[in-house]
């Protein structure tokens, strides 16, 4: 049996961000789910710069990062809270 150790790392502050260990691809099925959008919507936003970009995994496959949808998701909060995040 091991002593469990009396020492502990604290943990670093909750900044509100989520972190992934390691980024993954979303399909457009998971984006609409997770963000709410239509796919028309989508893609009307991304050619206004106004969402992130798909990003071309294969032939005629996209995905969009993880990351990036849950960034864009982060600021529409922050922008309806005044900046405040």
């Amino acid at each position: 049996m091991h002593a469990a150790s009396s020492t502990s790392t604290p943990l670093p502050p909750f900044t509100g961000e989520v972190s992934y260990p390691r980024d993954r691809f979303m399909r457009l099925p998971e984006v609409i789910n997770t963000c709410g959008l239509s796919r028309s919507t989508i893609y009307d936003l991304i050619s206004r710069e106004q969402f992130p970009a798909q990003i071309s995994l294969s032939g005629k496959n996209v995905g969009w990062l993880a990351s990036e949808i849950d960034r864009w998701m982060q600021s529409r909060i922050a922008q309806r809270d005044g900046g405040r995040a």
